[in-house]
């Protein structure tokens, strides 16, 4: 897990689109838990857009979203120093706004959903802890939060099968 060492600035924000997007429209700033801001910006973004999305559009749009990040992670890891800087948070967000298009639309079961998630991207089990510690680029940063959304969703599925 990369640790957070000083955030990037609000003119490195505004620098290039790319940081824009991979620092998280500036959640990605927070001096506190970067990572778990991140995706709490995603919960709350997400309702501003989901109403404007079938679910297949929306799938569309994480698709084209997720391969966007592999490159705005990129430029902006490149650009930081560092591939997986703390405060790069777009892998939090693409990833979350999945889990929240999987999850049944109800406070508690969104909560689990964040908890589970955080739980796992900050534990990263496999394969999330190869793609962390060898892919050193846009698309293993990505990945490795990716892998931890799918971990959510099963844990999720498993939760609800035990409680029906």
């Amino acid at each position: 897990m990369t640790t957070l060492s000083k955030p990037p600035s609000l003119k490195f924000l505004f620098a290039h689109p790319a940081h824009f997007l991979a620092l998280g429209c500036g959640s990605g700033l927070s001096q506190w838990a970067p990572g778990t801001v991140g995706t709490l910006f995603a919960w709350v973004t997400f309702y501003y857009f989901r109403p404007w999305f079938s679910d297949f559009g929306l799938l569309a749009f994480l698709g084209g979203a997720y391969l966007l990040g592999i490159w705005v992670i990129d430029v902006t890891g490149r650009a930081i120093g560092d591939p997986d800087h703390g405060s790069i948070v777009w892998d939090e967000i693409v990833p979350f706004w999945l889990v929240l298009l999987l999850t049944p639309d109800a406070f508690y079961w969104q909560l689990s959903a964040f908890a589970l998630f955080r739980y796992f991207d900050i534990t990263k089990p496999q394969p999330a802890r190869y793609f962390d510690q060898h892919v050193k680029n846009g698309f293993g940063v990505m990945a490795d939060d990716l892998v931890a959304a799918g971990y959510t969703l099963l844990a999720l599925a498993l939760l609800k099968f035990v409680l029906a």
